[in-house]
């Protein structure tokens, strides 16, 4: 009797974890996020039965799928509402803020450093920087290319006449290239050719190698007619591992 009520429960057990399966699989097409949560409530529970039975079957659970992680990462985003913590953080600024308001609009060091927009990255903390003493320009990577124009500003109704150029460890310009990125952009509205066209026009200006790419920024700086003679260009990599930073150039 007992041999008989276990295969029933065994067989009744595969039986849920397939149509759990199947009923996982079907908010990736409708998308509807009561059914997204209600699967993954019960992929959970059923994951975590499973482990006693198959550590074969848990290891399998516990592998994430890349596009399944995005796609939860992306539902989580969009709930997400940062700005309403700003009232209360500027509060607290402002309650600290002192005489900054009387800083000049030049910067005092003569100095404009340009960086990736990683939000790891804190050039006044781990360069020692405060507030009216340098300009820092942040885009994708850090490319001096692309930070040219706020250069020419910074350089000729600003000031300054030293720029240091800073790339990261860990960088996410490493891991694509622009025709595939062009490609997933596509991807993402078949059909509309203005999306297409629009994003077949950008350089995503990604790079392979870390060093290579300090380099050659510093190099196009000191050889681009638009930045002032005589200015100090220095290249650097910050490592977001430990915070040290080394000089490549």
């Amino acid at each position: 009797m007992q041999l008989l009520l276990r295969r029933l429960y065994n067989g009744g057990f595969n039986h849920l974890k397939r149509t759990s399966s199947l009923l996982c699989k079907a908010p990736r097409a409708v998308g509807h996020p009561s059914l997204t949560r209600s699967c993954s409530v019960a992929a959970a529970k059923l994951s975590s039965e499973d482990a006693t039975k198959s550590p074969e079957l848990s290891d399998a659970h516990r592998k994430p799928d890349p596009a399944h992680e995005l796609q939860r990462h992306q539902h989580h985003d969009s709930h997400m509402s940062a700005y309403q913590d700003f009232a209360k953080a500027n509060d607290e600024y402002v309650a600290t803020f002192g005489d900054k308001g009387n800083l000049p609009l030049p910067p005092s060091k003569k100095l404009l450093i340009v960086t990736c927009m990683d939000a790891r990255l804190n050039p006044y903390a781990y360069l020692g920087i405060k507030e009216g003493e340098a300009h820092i320009v942040r885009n994708a990577g850090g490319v001096a290319k692309e930070a040219l124009r706020s250069i020419v500003i910074s350089q000729r109704l600003l000031g300054t006449r030293e720029i240091a150029v800073f790339h990261h460890t860990g960088c996410g310009m490493v891991t694509f290239d622009t025709p595939k990125l062009r490609a997933l952009v596509k991807e993402s509205d078949p059909g509309n050719e203005a999306l297409a066209g629009a994003v077949d026009e950008i350089d995503f200006l990604e790079f392979q190698s870390l060093e290579d790419s300090v380099k050659e920024d510093v190099k196009f700086l000191q050889e681009n007619p638009l930045v002032l003679p005589g200015t100090k260009v220095t290249g650097w990599v910050y490592e977001v591992e430990t915070g040290k930073i080394h000089r490549i150039v």
